[in-house]
């Protein structure tokens, strides 16, 4: 049978071509990484690695020993906001998904719009001794306006602010992976007598996996990496999330192989769930 050379060729080029229109599309957004985040990552390695005018793990060291009760907090306040947001918003976003509600879920989905600093701020007035909350609870006899509980400076007010406005980014993220769900498979344990919990533990959960770990994962590494928050609703004389420590060695030590090096941990500690994520979505398609 004879071979058409002309069609191989152009079976050829049109392969190489689709190779260089993927390169082409591919690049660019290499390219942005590399530039944004790779290599300022690099920079700062080298800087962290720097002790007087010599290459060193001494700053590893140094952060570990001074500042390891505060990366215990940051791991500590970051894991259970994401645990506290990833209950909310399946319980919540399974709900609205079986029960539409275009109010409710319009309202839940307002602190995605709000800014970090401002949740900050906002939170200060409504969680601070003699805030919105104390009085609220007051008037029903809960707590005494006189000598009100504190809720603002420390763990649990990083908790509830960071919580409160990442819910709502999650919420997105799983009622959208929730309504990709069949529904002839809802409809199916409805007809079986299967309430609302069971669907959402069942059925919603299980078939949205992936898309509730790549939720926590983006919600963990904005827990690690935020400042304002922490910054503003922080125990100044206690346990800090390592970003108010970065902050505090750049500006009154000037110490920026010190402050270089408890940012690479941050990033390490950012890194560690994405790795795991990733590993195992590729074990479970392998």
């Amino acid at each position: 049978m004879p071979v058409n050379h002309s069609a191989v060729l152009d079976g050829g080029r049109k392969r190489i071509w689709e190779r260089l229109l993927g390169i082409a599309v591919t690049l660019p957004p290499v390219a942005l990484v590399c530039t944004e985040y790779v290599y300022p990552f690099l920079l700062s390695v080298r800087s962290s690695l720097q002790k007087n005018g010599r290459f060193s793990a001494e700053n590893y060291a140094y952060a570990l020993s001074v500042y390891g009760q505060d990366i215990v907090f940051t791991i500590f306040v970051s894991a259970l906001s994401v645990v506290l947001v990833l209950i909310l918003s399946v319980a919540i976003g399974g709900y609205l998904t079986l029960h539409r509600n275009r109010f409710w879920e319009f309202l839940f989905k307002i602190p995605l719009f709000i800014p970090f600093v401002v949740v900050g701020h906002a939170m200060r007035t409504f969680l601070a001794p003699k805030g919105l909350l104390n009085s609220l609870l007051s008037q029903i006899g809960a707590v005494d306006i006189n000598n009100p509980p504190s809720f603002i400076y420390g763990a649990a007010g990083i908790v509830i602010a960071l919580t409160w406005k990442q819910f709502s980014f999650a919420l997105l993220l799983v009622m959208s992976a929730f309504e990709s769900v069949d529904h002839s498979y809802l409809e199916a344990a409805r007809t079986f007598g299967a309430g609302t919990g069971r669907q959402i533990l069942n059925f919603l959960i299980p078939l949205s996996r992936s898309s509730i770990g790549v939720a926590a994962v983006l919600i963990l590494t904005s827990f690690l990496q935020n400042f304002s928050v922490v910054m503003m609703m922080g125990d100044s004389g206690g346990a800090k999330h390592i970003m108010v420590d970065i902050y505090s060695i750049i500006t009154y030590l000037n110490d920026l192989p010190l402050a270089n090096a408890l940012g690479v941990i941050s990033y390490l500690l950012a890194l560690a769930p994405a790795i795991l994520y990733l590993r195992g979505e590729l074990t479970k398609h392998a």
